[in-house]
């Protein structure tokens, strides 16, 4: 065998794994951009609404508890609406500030006050509710609320 004879087996051979392995990456490709196009975007579990993430804390309780949450949340609907409207409303102010021109710093810390004290008017509110309302719960209530977000390790000891 002379070397004239070597030389083309190798490159047949070279090629046919070369076209193999471009084949086997081209579908690798297709694979993934197929499923990049078909999966679904995942929900974002954040809701700014108060009444969204109550509603799913409220699913996680035990039915008697979580009817006492939802009517505690309806039974102040209205004022839980406005705090958490002006909470929102002071955020988006800073906003408005930032992008003012020109700037004024003081204006500044003057919406981001406006913001702190919405904010804090706001959890006031809502932590009233849930206190006044932990007060009547169960205990596995009061626990699975404790626990929340779910899957979180309880912090018994």
């Amino acid at each position: 065998m002379s070397i004239a004879h070597a030389v083309p087996s190798v490159t047949g051979g070279s090629s046919r794994w070369l076209l193999l392995g471009s084949l086997a990456l081209n579908l690798f490709f297709v694979g993934v951009a197929v499923a990049m196009a078909i999966r679904a975007p995942a929900p974002p579990y954040w809701d700014r609404n108060v009444f969204v993430r109550v509603e799913r804390l409220a699913v996680t309780l035990p039915p008697a508890d979580a009817d006492l949450v939802r009517g505690a949340m309806n039974a102040n609907h209205a004022v839980i609406d406005t705090a958490q409207t002006k909470f929102h409303d002071a955020r988006e102010h800073i906003h408005t500030v930032l992008r003012q021109e020109p700037f004024d710093p003081a204006a500044l810390r003057a919406a981001m006050a406006e913001s702190r004290n919405a904010r804090l008017a706001f959890d006031q509110l809502i932590q009233g509710i849930f206190a006044t309302t932990a007060a009547q719960m169960s205990g596995a209530g009061r626990h699975a609320l404790a626990d929340w977000p779910p899957g979180r390790k309880s912090q018994q000891k």
